[in-house]
């Protein structure tokens, strides 16, 4: 099964793998410190996850709970990215990676570290 999440799914996400299980009510409150979301925005995200099976509710109280760990969002996420930015091309995004001026002495040895590994 393909999980697609929006950005501010997967902003959600993020807030509930670092402190679940946690109430919708929480949830909310942190949405609103962090992005300026108000509870409607909040209650409306989480429905959404709900009903792709991403999140699960339980009651009492709204409690929310992923279904689906950080890492298979992450892998998922980053296919798709490869898919739709480098035409499924893994070499094409690294080589795009190592052309950033940005990278640092410790950032290229860790790639190259990883490359080693492999």
């Amino acid at each position: 099964m393909e999980i697609k999440l929006s950005e501010g799914e997967l902003k959600l996400m993020d807030l509930l793998w670092e402190s679940e299980p946690v109430s919708a009510k929480a949830l909310s409150l942190t949405a609103n410190q962090r992005y300026g979301w108000n509870k409607n925005t909040t209650y409306t995200v989480i429905k959404k996850l709900v009903d792709k099976c991403v999140i699960q509710r339980t009651e009492p109280n709204f409690i929310c709970t992923a279904l689906v760990d950080r890492e298979k969002i992450r892998k998922a996420e980053t296919q798709s990215l490869i898919k739709k930015l480098y035409n499924g091309s893994k070499s094409a995004l690294f080589s795009s990676l190592l052309e950033d001026d940005d990278l640092s002495e410790d950032e290229l040895d860790v790639l190259r570290k990883m490359i080693e590994k492999r």
